[in-house]
């Protein structure tokens, strides 16, 4: 009976310290008390785990700010120590390739990118990432053994289960293929795969524009349209990994033939490509979508129209998106955004013509802190580790050392 009795104790003990360091992963340094209250155990057990993963340097303790103070006390809080490892993020566009570096308290300790040709293979690229991420560590004076997952960004659908990109890319280097599976053959760490716009978002939540919202919806308004939910913390990624596909919300049902088989899409109205169609007559043939911004912001008012018109149209398919779920703050990013109140604002006006009134008027509309969508990405595969936390079993591995 006493055994049973130990193996109990032994067990429960384990998972409060699952519990206590999964929360610290998550939200980096807390007080104490804060998480007694998270976890809802006593603060004395709290202080027991806590103590005794200080003395094995799994935690630490660091300063609080003057406004952490309470009645001019200094509270403490404890982090998780470096020494145990470090998140790591990348991700893929087109052109290049971006890493970010995060310790266990959430602190950035690097984020840089390289070039990439827009036809290399996916081996080309994996290569590239593989000598840009062992810079980074090298240049704090870590090895890949110190990394506790690896969170990778890659564009088109993921499939939850498995880790691979659907066929929906024909010609794109990771389309069919099992990234998961290739990244942790390559790097031998726990990975985690999704699409740039899911990185995107848990970047913005975590430390961007989304901080700590209890729902936050992210868009992303580029060459595609995309969107991600992320609910106390977690994506919502669908039953297959599908969810987020905004811009193939049909919102012209005679619209014209999209190629996803469907009519009208979102980006067919409000894409960068369709806004460029319209402004390229004005700015020339060579026109980027930088070049539309440009000139809105400097007073062209025509640019601005069609960048405040193709808004317009992201608020109403938005609209439903709001009376269906409710989102609370809806940070939108990507090149097109950074129009600024010229395209936060006719968002806003579409949702409000469109979607319930009291909806509408608790839903707040925020422009993304991370504007360079790349090193975005990176930030949020690192992110992606930091919430969803695959690596915890690492992590108690080196607390039982």
């Amino acid at each position: 009976m006493s055994v049973e009795t130990g193996g109990s104790l032994q067990s429960l003990r384990r998972t409060n310290q699952e519990r206590v360091l999964g929360l610290l992963l998550r939200r980096g340094a807390m007080h104490r008390a804060e998480i007694a209250r998270q976890i809802d155990v006593s603060r004395a057990t709290v202080s027991t785990i806590v103590n005794e993963m200080i003395e094995r340097g799994v935690l630490v303790q660091v300063e609080v700010s003057a406004a952490d103070r309470v009645d001019g006390r200094v509270r403490e809080q404890v982090a998780i120590s470096r020494t145990v490892g470090v998140a790591a993020g990348l991700d893929f566009t087109l052109d290049r390739v971006a890493v970010h570096l995060s310790d266990l308290e959430h602190r950035e300790l690097i984020s840089e990118s390289v070039g990439v040709a827009a036809d290399a293979s996916a081996d080309d690229r994996i290569t590239a990432a593989a000598a840009l991420l062992d810079g980074a560590l090298a240049a704090h004076r870590l090895v890949r053994e110190d990394l506790v997952g690896l969170g990778v960004g890659v564009p088109g659908r993921i499939t939850t289960a498995t880790g691979a990109v659907g066929p929906s890319l024909p010609g794109q280097p990771w389309a069919g293929l099992n990234v998961r599976t290739l990244f942790e053959e390559r790097f031998g760490q726990p990975v985690l795969v999704d699409n740039n716009t899911r990185l995107e978002a848990m970047a913005e939540y975590l430390w961007g524009a989304g901080r700590r919202a209890p729902t936050m919806l992210y868009v992303t308004l580029t060459s595609g349209i995309g969107a991600a939910l992320i609910v106390d913390g977690t994506l919502f990624r669908g039953a297959l990994g599908g969810a987020g596909e905004l811009g193939h919300v049909s919102v012209d049902y005679s619209g014209p033939a999209c190629p996803c088989g469907n009519r009208g899409c979102l980006i067919q109205k409000a894409a960068a490509p369709a806004i460029l169609d319209q402004l390229r007559p004005l700015l020339g043939e060579r026109a980027t979508i930088g070049d539309a911004v440009a000139a809105a912001r400097s007073g062209d008012r025509a640019s601005a129209g069609v960048l405040a018109d193709a808004a317009r149209v992201v608020g109403q398919a938005l609209a439903n998106v709001c009376n269906l779920l409710d989102p609370g703050r809806i940070v939108v990013g990507g090149p097109i955004a950074t129009a600024g109140d010229i395209v936060l604002d006719a968002i806003r006006q579409g949702i409000e013509r469109h979607a319930m009134a009291t909806v509408a008027a608790s839903t707040e509309i925020v422009r993304a802190e991370f504007e360079e969508s790349t090193q975005a990405g990176a930030r949020g595969g690192a992110a992606l580790v930091l919430q969803e936390a695959p690596h915890l079993a690492s992590v108690l591995r080196r607390l039982a050392r």
